[in-house]
């Protein structure tokens, strides 16, 4: 069954349960390219606007009260997650976002019809353009909701992931602090640290990454809208920028205010460019963290085995009993996805020719994919990983025993050279230090007890 809808091109059949109008269903004939469905967080981003767009022009006396209120309304139900399935258009349509402009347009139009008992879809009393869309253009409307969506997500998914795995990550420091262990540089033995210590470089690394993530959503702040084509903000009545901006963030809870330059606005999206790269930076910390921790779990008979990582599931088909670090694997995963997607903004953002840069639906798939990527990956390594983590003390101390660079300690006693002629004749002759050291005849056996204490290794100025 289906209803025939009219746009400028012309009349189209749509599905008489369709609450859109003839431009969503056209996208759905010309753009059938691949699965990824305009994310809904961009969807309901542009029902916010919709609805501020009535309150502010219902104010101002440029929308009927009656109109705004239907067109609220139906906002309201899409915020509430009550129409999804009428948002079926893809990310690959229109550079500037039309499409899903429309198909939200129209299904808000098409909702606030049948409220007010004309019927499902059409454009009476309540018109996809005229009113739905007043004052507003795809091109600043679009990237508007960009913002919208990126900063609802940073700070209701990421920020509190980050944080979650710091806490995990610091509880462990804390725990294993006091927990000699060998340390390594270039994958090699080098002199001891504690665990507690390779620990806390993992939550300052993560420390970096939010405050990079911090320092690039003022920027996101700052909304497209009010610019409608090219930036001058034609059919705009004065001050909707800023009213618009300011009911945003009421109703959002955030701190948007005005794009200071809507030209800027439409035609480059640095700001999303620059909150990618964090989110870059938080991706590549995630990977040391998860390599380091698969390193230090490898074994658990032939690898370094210090580290005791939760099995949460088996980990062959064929070999009986093997557990593998999964956690790890999944976070590294992830984070070259997130590496990768990076790119993909870099590339898509410079592309803006003249007033608009026309790859947008890419920029915020990419981007909003990455900020739910690592903030589940974030959450469940901290809960599947972290908080089950266990330091095999047994095998740091013989690791720790047998360490060659145990030797640094005695620099400053006997000097660099007596002291790497002591390390390669206890390697070469699978010697331990000690003996090593009393047969070269460089130090006595008490000199060595006084000497070669690992727990003084660790700070400056304690070497006896």
């Amino acid at each position: 069954m289906s209803r025939t809808e009219t746009d400028s091109i012309g009349a189209i059949e749509v599905p008489t349960e369709a609450y859109w109008g003839a431009q969503t269903q056209r996208s759905l004939i010309h753009f059938a390219i691949g699965e990824q469905r305009m994310p809904l967080t961009v969807v309901h981003a542009l029902a916010l606007i919709k609805k501020a767009a009535a309150r502010v022009n219902s104010r101002i006396g440029d929308l009927p009260p009656d109109i705004a209120r239907l067109i609220e309304q139906a906002a309201d139900e899409i915020l509430a997650g009550q129409h999804d399935e009428q948002f079926p258009l893809v990310v690959w349509q229109t550079g500037s976002g039309t499409q899903s402009n429309m198909n939200v347009n129209e299904v808000i139009a098409g909702r606030a019809n049948e409220l007010a008992g004309q019927g499902r879809g059409g454009k009476s009393p309540v018109h996809p353009n005229d009113h739905v869309n007043r004052a507003q253009s795809s091109n600043d409307s679009f990237p508007t909701a960009m913002h919208i969506a990126t900063a609802q997500a940073v700070q209701q998914q990421l920020l509190p992931a980050i944080s979650q795995l710091s806490s995990a990550l610091s509880e462990q420091a804390k725990r294993y602090m006091g927990l000699v262990k060998t340390g390594r540089t270039h994958l090699m033995d080098a002199t001891p640290i504690t665990f507690g210590q390779e620990l806390s470089a993992f939550v300052a690394q993560l420390g970096y990454a939010d405050q990079a993530i911090r320092a690039a959503l003022p920027a996101v702040y700052e909304l497209a809208q009010g610019g409608t084509a090219v930036g001058t903000g034609l059919n705009a009545p004065k001050g909707f920028a800023e009213a618009m901006a300011a009911e945003l963030a009421a109703q959002a809870g955030l701190p948007f205010v005005s794009a200071p330059n809507k030209f800027a606005a439409l035609a480059g999206h640095e700001p999303l460019t620059a909150l990618s790269g964090a989110l870059k930076t938080l991706a590549v910390a995630l990977m040391k963290i998860a390599n380091d921790l698969r390193l230090l779990g490898s074994g658990p008979r032939a690898g370094f085995a210090e580290v005791k990582l939760p099995a949460n599931e088996p980990g062959s088909s064929i070999m009986p009993g093997k557990v593998n670090p999964t956690q790890c694997e999944a976070l590294s995963m992830l984070a070259c996805q997130v590496l990768g997607n990076d790119a993909t903004i870099a590339f898509a953002a410079s592309q803006g020719h003249l007033q608009l840069n026309v790859f947008k639906p890419v920029i915020i798939h990419n981007l909003l994919q990455s900020i739910r990527l690592l903030a589940d990956g974030c959450r469940n390594f901290a809960e599947h990983c972290i908080e089950g983590m266990q330091a095999d003390e047994q095998q740091m101390a013989a690791h720790l025993e047998r360490g060659l660079m145990l030797v640094t300690a005695l620099n400053p006693h006997i000097g660099y050279d007596k002291a790497a002629r002591i390390a390669k004749k206890a390697y070469a002759e699978n010697l331990s230090l000690r003996e090593a050291a009393l047969e070269l005849g460089y130090l006595s056996n008490d000199e060595f007890d006084a000497w070669v204490r690992p727990e003084n290794m660790l700070e400056s100025g304690q070497h006896g």
